[in-house]
């Protein structure tokens, strides 16, 4: 819906995109600053740039874009749906399942799913991905918050950008990890050389930082708990493989996926076990925790069959 602003004696100085976000609470602010980029945003009638400073009895015209068709269809894919209210819903994902569409996954998808659990979710966050504010891999498995209102996606992508939601996974990764707990901190970016994977062996990239400690050794591979500090593309994948301990079944960032007595190992062997934060909306704390999935459980029983007596 159109509307127009006129900044008052106090707020002169002040960015456009920041002021405009403490008028648009529903709003992300990546979302104003891309109205503002494409024209749906004028101060006095002219075009500016986010960052422009405000002066007394500006006129501020927001004239957000139309919402884009969503033509994905509806799927009555099962939810394993942990908490749901009228804002957010909280689910455990299964491994193999792919988050939003992108090339050869234009179905069967989480967003598939979540049409047609939530109705009235296709406005929410964009055509592809309405609602989804974060991801996991297709074959990592575990807690996921999704947003069902503009609200609700505003104040979860805020969340997330200023690492106000505390998540901690479960990793199987090869070998002993010595020491049994630490403190990585990197620089991720595109691999030069494998443009779909991601490598911590880089000179330009975004600064990703995860810890981690030993929850059990397991003679062959060790079960971690991480925690990550910053939310890079396949973060715990690149950090783990960095160390010289690749997760397990990880067949991109580590080796065949096979134990050492040639079992298969199913896929890669990471959980999001928990997660916590606020309510965008209510503010009320929430946590969760998300049980190893049955692979998990096995290749963990496995290894400690065949862990050598210490």
């Amino acid at each position: 819906m159109d509307a127009e602003y006129r900044v008052g004696d106090t707020d002169a100085g002040e960015r456009l995109d920041a002021w405009l976000r403490r008028q648009l609470e529903e709003v992300s602010r990546s979302r104003i600053q891309q109205w503002i980029k494409d024209a749906c945003v004028t101060v006095n009638g002219e075009t500016v740039k986010p960052n422009v400073s405000l002066k007394p009895d500006d006129l501020i015209t927001v004239r957000p874009p139309p919402v884009k068709e969503v033509t994905l269809m509806p799927e009555a894919i099962p939810l394993d749906i942990l908490f749901e209210d009228s804002e957010v819903l909280v689910l455990n994902k299964p491994a193999g399942l792919v988050v939003h569409p992108a090339a050869g996954h234009d179905s069967g998808t989480l967003v598939n799913a979540l049409l047609h659990h939530c109705k009235d979710l296709t406005g929410i966050g964009g055509e592809l991905r309405p609602g989804i504010v974060h991801r996991l891999d297709k074959d990592t498995s575990g807690l996921m918050i999704v947003a069902k209102t503009e609200a609700a996606m505003a104040g979860l992508s805020h969340d997330f950008k200023e690492r106000r939601v505390t998540k901690h996974y479960w990793a199987l990764v090869r070998g002993v990890v010595q020491p049994e707990s630490g403190r990585i901190e990197t620089l991720i970016g595109r691999d030069p050389h494998h443009r779909k994977r991601m490598s911590a062996r880089v000179e330009r990239g975004r600064t990703a930082r995860s810890q981690y400690e030993t929850i059990e050794s397991l003679g062959e591979a060790t079960l971690l708990n991480v925690l990550i500090e910053t939310g890079r593309t396949h973060q715990i994948r690149v950090h783990m493989a960095h160390l010289g301990h690749p997760i397990l079944g990880d067949s991109e960032y580590g080796r065949a996926r096979k134990l050492a007595d040639g079992t298969e190992v199913p896929r890669q062997m990471l959980h999001a076990r928990s997660l916590a934060l606020q309510h965008p909306v209510t503010g009320a704390d929430l946590e969760f925790s998300a049980p190893l999935p049955d692979d998990f459980r096995e290749i963990i029983r496995l290894l400690r069959e065949r862990k050598p007596p210490s």
